[in-house]
């Protein structure tokens, strides 16, 4: 047998058989002591020991107990033993009973044949488990010697993700950290311990406990967590000058694993985060399940993100159509990494080309189209507003005409707050792109839906890289008004809603995330300079420059007198949309749209927005400063 090649399998062997024999002989002499009794039957000894070596050994290796390396046996390894020695003994049983017929020996006591299975159980689980005592002590012994160099690290949450993390401490003292305690404000997990790490206070008296424990580092080990408590105890690490790490968000751990190698630094995307909503996994998968998904701008932040949940729910195969190539070959890259049996289709192609997307779509036929494309940076939408209107209003024109055609089962627009009474390019080109997706919903009866959000954190050309570009360079960082205030929500919790809304779609809705509160871009901007380790106002100025004539103190979620109704989903909402463009008058605006960007008569462009949308102050807002907050 090839167990027998390896040097450690082979001393475990010998040690089941050397213990097979004890088990045998003991189960007889339990049962019949060492008298006449035991000297009549032992023959039929002999022959089921000599059955045993024979046998289980062999079922054993099928089973798969001298592959597996025993100093990381856990309780599944258990249920492998148990299952093993049973089959094993149910064998030697059956085999003792056929020799017993035969005549090969005069009888043998039927009980010693479960006192064997009890004793098989016993030595082999205890064979095997001492190898892991032997181990975790030899771990405990150097830790020990070690004690004075370890890092005292607090961990935050005592569920399953903080015992991985003392778990995988504890297995790796090479890592130089040791867990001194658990911090959770369950009262039921109070005063009791977790791999041998007590549970020793609620995570609002961190402060003390940190003094009192000479604590040098705290992890943060709560996926679920909301901001305000990572807020909490990243404040208490920094006044008290220790380093604080943390497991990323639940929405980040879609389609990944907890592992120890995933802690990093606490981040911006952290403090805002919320408590996640209940999520409709199974409304989800049905949904996407066996299912060919398009999603274009696929190399985008949105895209690339909305790729990898996708992903987790097994497609079909998924389609990355987007204009860039070096994105989408990164999106790829990511995807194959994580997901190695997914089919993926890389498309490079401009969805302002209306062949090449019904080439697209005759080539993949694909049943779901995520349709997150668009131009949407504001200040070089202003300065450009000819290729806005082509990409973002004409490019979903072309995309919905070509669905439509090839009867796709699911259109859902991404779209921004922005297209909220307007007041720059970009959102007005969103919201005229609302208007094609709802009016071919109303028209045609297909699953066509928008969903609309605010600001993610950390995606390309957002305020936060530009915030920590200044940073880097030591500051200023500028900011327009200092009560200007967006909502702002994560990536990763943004496309879970999305998901959720389209599987909810079934046609012409407009659903709105729930972005929470807003936040004041300049307790945004001290936030990210007090995790650079730095302090606002002493290492980095914050200069406040004058806020633009039309520009908005803050963003709206819906317009004036719109009816909103809740959903399923706590933190998605549908949105009434009443007086706007359909039909013939919506086709002859894009239709002049598209004619006044070919000319280049960005002017009439800006006034035709505002005529059409309602609300919108397109004209009345000056060109945008290219590093402008919006």
């Amino acid at each position: 047998m090839t167990f027998l090649l390896n040097f450690r399998n082979r001393y475990i062997l010998i040690g089941d058989i050397l213990l097979m024999l004890i088990a045998v002989l003991g189960g007889y002499v339990l049962r019949l002591e060492l008298g006449a009794a035991f000297i009549f039957y032992f023959p039929s000894a002999l022959w089921m020991m000599g059955t045993a070596v024979l046998i289980k050994p062999i079922v054993y290796f099928l089973f798969g107990l001298y592959r597996r390396l025993w100093i990381y046996a856990s309780i599944q390894e258990m249920k492998v033993i148990a299952l093993a020695v049973t089959t094993a003994s149910i064998i030697v049983s059956l085999s003792m009973v056929a020799m017993f017929v035969q005549g090969f020996f005069v009888g043998f006591p039927r009980s010693v044949l479960m006192i064997d299975w009890l004793l098989s159980l016993a030595f082999v689980g205890g064979l095997r488990f001492s190898l892991r005592l032997i181990a975790e002590n030899r771990h405990t012994s150097k830790a020990v010697a070690r004690e004075g160099q370890l890092t005292q690290v607090l961990i935050v949450g005592a569920g399953d993700a903080g015992a991985l993390v003392a778990k995988e401490l504890q297995k790796n003292p090479q890592v130089g950290k040791t867990p001194v305690g658990f911090l959770d404000d369950n009262p039921s997990k109070q005063n009791n311990e977790i791999h041998g790490v007590p549970v020793i206070g609620k995570v609002t008296s961190i402060t003390h406990i940190i003094d009192q424990y000479g604590i040098d580092e705290v992890i943060i080990a709560i996926p679920s967590a909301p901001g305000s408590v990572i807020r909490h105890v990243t404040n208490a690490c920094r006044v008290k000058g220790i380093k604080s790490s943390t497991m990323p968000g639940l929405y980040e751990l879609l389609g990944g694993k907890i592992s120890i190698n995933r802690l990093r630094e606490v981040e911006i995307t952290d403090l805002l985060r919320r408590e996640p909503s209940n999520p409709d996994t199974k409304l989800v998968g049905s949904s996407l399940r066996n299912k060919t998904v398009l999603v274009t701008g696929a190399g985008g932040s949105i895209g690339q993100e909305l790729c990898k949940q996708i992903a987790r729910w097994g497609p079909k195969s998924l389609v990355l159509l987007g204009h860039g190539e070096n994105s989408i070959f990164d999106t790829m890259l990511e995807l194959q990494e994580i997901f190695p049996n997914l089919i993926i289709h890389p498309v490079i192609a401009d969805i302002r080309n209306y062949l090449r997307l019904s080439s697209v779509f005759r080539e993949f036929h694909p049943g779901i189209v995520f349709h997150t494309a668009a131009h949407k940076h504001v200040p070089l939408m202003e300065l450009n507003p000819e290729d806005a209107v082509t990409n973002n209003i004409i490019g979903t024109r072309c995309l919905v005409d070509v669905a439509i055609k090839h009867a796709v089962e699911k259109f859902i627009l991404i779209s921004s707050d922005k297209a909220i009474r307007p007041v720059n390019i970009m959102g007005a080109t969103k919201r005229l792109a609302e208007m094609i997706v709802l009016n071919a919903a109303g028209q045609q009866g297909q699953v066509f839906s928008v969903v609309r959000f605010g600001n993610v954190l950390g995606s390309r050309g957002s305020v936060v890289p530009l915030f920590k570009h200044q940073i880097a360079k030591g500051g200023p960082i500028t900011i327009t008004h200092p009560d200007m205030k967006r909502y702002f929500m994560t990536i990763p919790e943004a496309v879970n809603l999305v998901l959720q809304a389209a599987a909810m779609g079934h046609g012409g809705e407009l659903f709105m995330l729930n972005m929470g509160e807003q936040v004041r871009i300049q307790d945004l901007a001290e936030d990210l300079v007090r995790l650079s380790g730095l302090e606002p106002g002493r290492d980095i100025e914050i200069v406040t420059t004058s806020i633009r004539r039309g520009e908005k103190l803050s963003e709206d979620l819906w317009d004036e007198g719109c009816k909103t109704r809740a959903t399923q989903n706590p933190d998605i909402f549908q949105i009434e949309v009443d007086h706007q463009l359909s039909g013939e008058a919506l086709m002859d605006a894009v239709a002049e749209l598209a004619r006044l960007a070919d000319e280049g008569d960005s002017n009439t462009i800006v006034k035709l927005l505002d005529e059409l949308i309602p609300g919108a102050a397109v004209e009345a807002t000056p060109p945008a400063s290219l590093t402008s907050i919006d």
